[in-house]
């Protein structure tokens, strides 16, 4: 029979010091590796924001000891001389001073720092190179770039190419709920609000793949609403550009013209558009280089022929609550479908 914890062993026991050492660490430390890593910056106003938080960090490490501190010290004076009012008095005078007074001076300071950082961000944002507009879908993103008139140059989906060394102007909104922009190396949070366009900036000084989060709970698939940010060079970003604002000839191959009418045939050109073919919908991902993507469904699964199946077939067993209907196909059908998607590139 298990040994059960009675009240007394259940009092008796105490958190060590050590574990609390060790937690404080991890906590601090969440942030400090990986792919979406704070502390280290790709771009001056992540590295702005990296020296925030690690000034966030220290100051608010050194209230909390002092605040811990002085309850401590008021404790002990308080209970260990009851008898004496004047223990008393200072007993709560420590309390106050550790336990209000602190605090909001700790408060005051980290906002109006924060405020203060935010201001040097924004006056120090260099003129824009390029216009590049992101909406918060249900739940993907849609990247448009477009030109000086503010013609659309090109469309593509979660996969989001910039220039090392230009800044980038980013317009921000969504067509459902609140979405929020985050790429922690880049650039700090910036909320997607339905009926609104916020602006952020991006210029990136390294070369490099930079993963991006929605960072505003929005429904059930927010956990899998992921995107990348390719920077490359300068002169490889506008070869990729134009190539990018190219529409797709209809095949010659008589596979990839039956994977097309297939496309068609399913309804699928309804929600998802393919320039240069009559599949002009605009609910679901732009898919005219498709093929050139690394990902499936933000950031979900890979973009391989075995998984783009899959993802056809039953997108909710993929990404349940997603808008994208199954699709049922013959496999010579799919087959021609898999080949011509295959050939998007």
């Amino acid at each position: 029979m298990p040994d059960t914890i009675r009240p007394s062993r259940l009092a008796s026991r105490r958190v060590r010091p050590r574990g609390l050492a060790l937690a404080a660490a991890a906590l601090a430390l969440s942030a400090c590796s990986g792919e979406q890593a704070v502390n280290a910056p790709a771009s001056a106003d992540a590295e702005r924001v990296a020296n925030l938080w690690t000034g966030f960090l220290a100051f608010s490490s050194f209230v909390f000891a002092l605040v811990i501190g002085l309850v401590v010290a008021a404790m002990r004076t308080t209970y260990t001389e009851p008898a004496r009012p004047l223990s008393v008095q200072r007993g709560w005078t420590l309390v106050l001073a550790g336990g209000v007074v602190l605090p909001l001076v700790a408060v005051v300071g980290l906002v109006g720092s924060g405020l203060w950082i935010g201001g040097v961000v924004a006056r120090n944002e260099p003129p824009p190179d390029l216009t590049v507009e992101i909406a918060g879908k249900r739940w993907w993103w849609e990247v448009i770039y477009r030109g000086e008139d503010g013609a659309e140059i090109a469309r593509t989906a979660n996969e989001i190419v910039l220039p090392v060394g230009r800044a980038a102007r980013v317009l921000l909104t969504s067509d459902n709920v609140i979405h929020s922009f985050w790429v922690p190396t880049l650039q700090g949070k910036t909320d997607m609000i339905p009926g609104r366009v916020n602006e952020s900036r991006l210029t990136p000084r390294e070369t490099g793949l930079y993963r991006g989060q929605c960072a505003e709970f929005c429904g059930v698939q927010h956990a899998y609403m992921a995107f990348v940010v390719e920077v490359i060079e300068a002169e490889a970003f506008d070869a990729w550009l134009a190539d990018q604002g190219r529409a797709r000839a209809i095949p010659d191959d008589p596979l990839l013209r039956r994977g097309l009418a297939v496309f068609l045939e399913a309804d699928c050109g309804t929600c998802h558009a393919i320039r240069g073919t009559p599949a002009d919908g605009g609910m679901g991902p732009d898919l005219t280089h498709l093929a050139a993507r690394e990902t499936l469904a933000a950031g979900t699964i890979p973009n391989t022929k075995g998984h783009l199946a899959g993802w056809i077939g039953d997108p909710q067993q993929v990404k349940p609550g997603v808008l994208m209907p199954a699709t049922a196909l013959r496999p010579d059908d799919q087959e021609a479908l898999l080949a011509y998607l295959g050939s998007l590139e």
